[in-house]
C-alpha cells in the first residue's frame, strides 16, 4: 500500500511539473508577443504616454501623439476643476483645457522627453482649430504669468499654417524665456488624416474641458424637493428674468 502511494505522489509530481513547463512557455509566448506589438505600436513613447499596466495608480491617458522628424506632438485633455457650493449647486472654479506637449528630437526616432514645452489650448482656441479651414491659418500668444510680477518674462506663441494643397498643417510653437535667457523653436507637420483625429477628438473634448456633460448630469439628478415642491422654480432656471 504504502509503495502505491508512493508511486501515485511521484507521478502526481511529474505531471505537475510538466504542467507548470507548459503554462510557463504559453505565458512567455504571450509575454513576448505583446511586447512585439507593443514596441512596434510606440516605438518611441516616452514617459506618461503609455499607462503601465501593472501599476495600481488611478490615472488614466488617454493622448494622441505625432512623432516626426524634428519633434514629437501629444495632446490631451484637462477636465474642469468642479467645487460643490452646497447640497444642490456647484460650479467649475477652475476652467479645463487641452493641453499640447512638445519635445524636440535628438536622433532618429529618439527625443528629449525632459526638455519638454507645454502650450494650453482654452475653448475658444480649441474652437479656432475645429474651425480652421484648409488655407487658414491662426496663432495664439500666452503669457504663463499674466498679472503677476513675472508679467512679460516667459512668452509663448503657438500659430497653426497650411502646408499647401490641403495637405495639412504647420503647428509651430516658439518659447522666450527671459528668465532662463533661452528662445525654443519646435515645429511638427501634422498630415490632414492626423488633422482630421485632432478636429475629431477636440470637437469631443470641447464640451467636457467646458464642464458641460457634469452640469448637466447634475441638473438631471431628481430630488426629493424638485419632485413634491409646487413654489416657484430657482431663479438661476429663468435666465434673470
Amino acid at each position: 500500500m504504502t509503495e502505491l502511494i508512493t508511486l501515485f505522489l511521484v507521478e502526481w509530481r511529474f505531471r505537475f511539473c510538466t504542467l507548470c513547463k507548459s503554462v510557463l512557455g504559453r505565458a512567455a509566448n504571450v509575454k513576448d508577443s505583446y511586447w512585439l506589438n507593443t514596441q512596434h505600436g510606440f516605438s518611441t513613447s516616452g514617459p506618461d504616454l503609455v499607462a503601465d499596466a501593472g501599476s495600481t495608480s488611478i490615472g488614466r491617458f488617454a493622448n494622441y501623439t505625432v512623432f516626426k522628424g524634428k519633434a514629437a506632438l501629444s495632446m490631451k485633455p484637462i477636465l474642469p476643476a468642479i467645487r460643490e457650493l452646497d447640497s444642490r449647486s456647484s460650479r467649475v472654479y477652475k476652467n479645463g483645457s487641452v493641453i499640447l506637449t512638445f519635445w524636440p528630437a535628438v536622433g532618429q526616432r529618439k527625443y528629449d522627453w525632459e526638455k519638454k514645452q507645454v502650450f494650453a489650448l482654452s475653448a475658444t482656441e480649441v474652437g479656432s482649430l475645429i474651425g480652421l479651414g484648409p488655407t487658414e491659418s491662426c496663432e495664439f500668444f500666452h503669457d504663463p504669468s499674466m498679472k503677476s510680477s513675472l508679467e512679460g518674462q516667459v512668452k509663448k506663441s503657438l500659430s497653426i499654417s497650411p502646408l499647401g494643397n490641403d495637405n495639412g498643417y504647420f503647428l509651430n510653437l516658439s518659447v522666450v524665456n527671459n528668465i532662463q535667457k533661452t528662445n525654443e523653436r519646435l515645429s511638427v507637420p501634422i498630415t490632414k488624416a492626423e488633422f482630421t483625429v485632432i478636429r475629431t477628438v477636440l470637437s469631443y473634448v470641447l464640451p467636457h474641458i467646458m464642464g458641460w456633460p457634469q452640469a448637466m448630469m447634475r441638473a438631471q439628478q431628481p430630488t426629493t424637493e424638485t419632485k413634491t415642491s409646487k413654489s416657484r422654480p430657482d431663479p438661476i432656471f429663468e435666465w434673470g428674468r
